[in-house]
């Protein structure tokens, strides 16, 4: 993702910056996905693996990124608090 653009995109919520998600973050995400653990703001179980993600700076909310896209929407973040095994800020 393009720097520059990483700099001005924050939650649409919480106003708090976003950094890229480290691997071990991805992971963790996506063996909860794989097991039906995961659920959007709006409660829409999340189905398909994420290949890219932002998370907020305060490690609260994921948004995933499609096509090199942001889907910045707020009913479309994805709750850490839901993610058990997620690792630690």
């Amino acid at each position: 993702m393009d720097k520059r653009l990483l700099d001005i995109l924050c939650c649409p919520v919480s106003k708090m910056p976003l950094r890229p998600l480290g691997k071990r973050e991805l992971d963790a995400l996506n063996d909860a996905i794989g097991a039906g653990k995961v659920d959007t703001v709006a409660g829409v179980t999340v189905r398909e693996r994420i290949s890219e993600g932002l998370i907020t700076t305060d490690h609260k909310v994921i948004y995933r990124i499609e096509d090199g896209i942001p889907v910045m929407l707020p009913e479309e973040g994805i709750g850490t608090i839901q993610l058990t095994d997620f690792p630690a800020a």
